[in-house]
């Protein structure tokens, strides 16, 4: 059981990390600002509803991983 709960753990904390990366990314190209071409800047504002949504589901599934971690590390104390 403590077995299992060890890989189910480390699982998550890799889905976290990946979720954290995500999220990174998504803030850096927000952080990289709009370009001076006016087409361009047209893609970049489609293209920030899209990660605005992304950003939004990512957060929600990290936190679902990060509640499930925190119930696996109060099994593993008992």
């Amino acid at each position: 059981m403590t077995t299992d709960l060890k890989q189910r753990q480390k699982e998550l904390q890799q889905k976290k990390d990946e979720l954290l990366s995500r999220l990174e990314a998504i803030q850096n190209d927000y952080k990289a600002g709009l370009s001076a071409d006016s087409e361009e800047q047209a893609i970049q504002l489609e293209n920030a509803e899209v990660l605005e949504e992304i950003s939004r589901v990512t957060n929600e599934e990290l936190q679902k991983v990060s509640q499930a971690l925190d119930r696996i590390e109060i099994q593993l104390k008992q």
